[in-house]
């Protein structure tokens, strides 16, 4: 750690960079930043930066604010995007800690940390692989008006000379300058959706990058003069933004989740744990999809080509994309893996991974079977053919996912006491405004009655 925070320093000083700028995100997933100058980085590394925890989305109460930002130095990264004539800046993450130095209970970094270090004692590395959805709109609307997307767009379409293509371009190449390996980028499904896929690797470093993908394509975007938006579902008669997800363990070098002898060649540790994703997926919808709008995406009106993937019902299939974990095709041993695709792209990483892993590791330890795969598309199901095949539906709001979530002793260890009451508090705050509020729908439907 020393020689990385050396590298730090000796980096800044031979690039001229004037702005460090030290992330965290709140238990919401919400970006936070505080920038330094380069010469009081040191003391930083050393002391790290204080601020009042009672101003941050779910870290502290009044009596007990004070809190510490302590740089990661092996997440340094210069953001070239940002230079200019004032020179480049540079970003850290912060890991939260309490002035006695201990790690914060609020700290969603600490909170993977410590589902990853149980899963390091079972000797499992955590890989994850997003792909993450998007929409460029033409520019913000005011007062809740209905986005424009800047294209007209759909699946895999070459938008020439259209905003989205080089769009998607610059995004890409800012990305890869701090970093952050791009495997694909097309157009998606919808007008003006968008979709850029990470590259796999270790859970923390994929979470980091995840909140530094979310920051470069709203910059890019309005750089383009248009907005981007992770929402999970802007507009109502379009799909909504999934982060589809591929999940793997390894030991060492191994892919746990391989077996050369299985009929899908998926080992009993990887069975295992689908089972435990499963077993435990209602319980932590409230983490993976933690909006009122979330449930929007989960739970569409039918498109008009009668064709959703939003997997609203607990069930697995191998390749079938209508089913809540899918087992995809794969050709290489180490590409063995599991995806899942209920996530939205407004969930916060780190709780989202935190979860999935303490749900999978779950059924491993407690030998969960793993039920028989959907090999139809669970949607053309009538509700009494998903329901006698035992296929539950997630929840269907946040109301109804906040209280699964309440009753689950899994959620409430991985995230500790501290982030599961806070959650459930903010959460249920979310769902009465919503409930009171008066929509322009009803304004629409009932004004004239």
């Amino acid at each position: 750690m020393e020689r990385q925070q050396e590298f730090v320093l000796r980096t800044l000083e031979e690039r001229d960079i004037r702005f460090v700028r030290l992330w965290f995100t709140d238990v919401l997933g919400t970006l936070k930043s505080v920038s330094v100058a380069p010469a009081e980085l040191e003391a930083a590394f050393s002391e790290g930066i204080g601020f009042d925890g009672s101003a941050i989305e779910g870290f502290a109460r009044v009596h007990e604010s004070d809190m510490i930002a302590m740089p990661d130095p092996t997440t340094f990264q210069i953001f070239p995007l940002e230079g200019g004539s004032d020179g480049e800046s540079a970003r850290m993450f912060c890991d939260i800690l309490m002035p006695d130095g201990s790690p914060s209970w609020a700290d969603p970094r600490h909170v993977l940390r410590r589902a990853l270090s149980k899963a390091a004692e079972q000797g499992f590395t955590f890989y994850t692989h997003p792909e993450i959805e998007f929409f460029l709109l033409q520019e913000n609307p005011a007062d809740g008006a209905e986005p424009m997307p800047v294209d007209t767009g759909g699946y895999f379409d070459h938008t020439t000379h259209a905003v989205a293509r080089d769009f998607r371009r610059q995004a890409v190449l800012a990305l890869e300058r701090i970093g952050i390996s791009v495997e694909f980028s097309h157009h998606e499904v919808a007008p003006g959706q968008q979709e850029i896929d990470l590259r796999y690797a270790d859970a923390l470093t994929t979470a980091d990058n995840i909140m530094t993908f979310r920051h470069v394509v709203k910059e890019v975007a309005l750089s383009h003069g248009v907005h981007a938006t992770f929402m999970p579902k802007p507009v109502t008669d379009q799909p909504g933004n999934g982060m589809h997800t591929h999940l793997s363990l390894f030991e060492g070098e191994r892919n746990a989740f391989h077996d050369p002898d299985d009929e899908m060649k998926l080992s009993k540790v990887a069975r295992a744990f689908i089972a435990g994703l499963l077993m435990h997926a209602r319980e932590f919808t409230a983490i993976t999809n933690q909006w009122v709008n979330s449930y929007k995406r989960l739970f569409p009106k039918p498109l008009a080509q009668g064709i959703t993937e939003s997997p609203a019902y607990v069930c697995w299939g191998h390749q079938n994309r209508s089913a809540l974990v899918r087992v995809p095709a794969y050709g290489k041993p180490n590409s063995a893996r599991v995806e899942i695709r209920s996530l939205d792209s407004a969930c916060n990483p780190y709780l989202t991974f935190a979860v999935m892993l303490g749900a999978g590791l779950a059924g491993i330890e407690r030998g969960y079977e793993l039920p028989p795969g959907a090999e139809d598309d669970v949607w053309a199901l009538s509700p009494k053919e998903r329901k006698a095949a035992g296929y539950e539906p997630l929840p269907e709001n946040l109301a109804e996912a906040i209280a699964v979530m309440a009753d689950s002793e899994l959620v409430a260890e991985v995230l500790g006491e501290h982030v599961f009451d806070y959650v459930l508090r903010n959460k249920r705050d979310e769902w009465e405004q919503y409930r009171r509020e008066v929509t322009p729908y009803e304004r629409r439907r009932y004004l004239n009655l």
